[in-house]
C-alpha cells in the first residue's frame, strides 16, 4: 500500500505527534560496537507511525528515521554517509529524506536546519524532533553513558556483550 505526497504532508504536519518515555541506546544484537532504539510514533489520527534511531560512534553515523507501515521510510535525518540521488546528484554527509509517490524515500537534500554535529545525538534530536513536528515527552539517554558503557570493557576492538 502506498502512500501519497498528500497524505505524507499532513502526516508532516500534524503537531499531535507523540514519543512518551525515555530513549536509550541499546547496543545492536550482532554489532555491539553500533546501538540504536525503536519506538512508537503517537498521535491523534493514530498514524501507524515508528521512530528508528541508530548510533555507530566507529565510523561517525548517526540516524534518526521516522517509519510508516506498510510505506516504510517516510522521513529521515542521516548525518556521516553520502547520499547518492536517483537523478545522479549527490548529498553531503548530512541529509534528511523525506516522502514522494515518484521517488519513495529515495530523494535527500542537504538540510540548513541542522547544525549539530553527530557526535551529538541528544542535540541533533532536539532539531529533528523541532524539524518533524514531533514532541518527547522524556529524556534521551547521552551519548557519553553508551561510549562510557562500551569502553567500560577495556576493549576497543570488541565492545562488551551487554545484556
Amino acid at each position: 500500500m502506498g502512500l501519497t505526497d498528500s497524505e505524507f504532508q499532513a502526516i508532516v504536519a500534524d503537531e499531535s505527534k507523540e514519543i512518551v518515555g525515555d530513549l536509550s541506546w541499546t547496543p545492536e544484537r550482532y554489532r555491539k560496537d553500533r546501538a540504536g532504539f525503536r519506538v512508537p510514533v503517537l498521535s491523534s489520527p493514530a498514524y501507524p507511525l515508528t521512530l528508528v534511531g541508530r548510533y555507530n560512534p566507529r565510523v561517525g553515523k548517526l540516524s534518526y528515521v521516522i517509519v510508516h507501515r506498510p510505506a516504510g521510510r517516510i522521513y529521515g535525518l542521516d548525518l556521516g554517509a553520502e547520499h547518492k540521488n536517483p537523478d545522479g546528484e549527490r548529498v553531503g554527509r548530512k541529509h534528511k529524506h523525506t516522502w514522494s509517490e515518484e521517488y519513495r524515500d529515495r530523494r535527500a537534500y542537504a538540510p540548513a536546519d541542522i547544525t549539530e554535529s553527530w557526535t551529538d545525538p541528544v542535540a541533533v534530536w532536539r532539531q529533528f524532533c523541532r524539524q518533524a513536528r514531533l514532541t518527547h515527552t522524556g529524556k534521551m539517554q547521552a551519548l557519553q553513558e553508551f561510549v562510557w558503557k562500551w569502553r567500560e570493557s577495556g576493549s576497543r576492538s570488541r565492545p562488551p556483550r551487554w545484556k
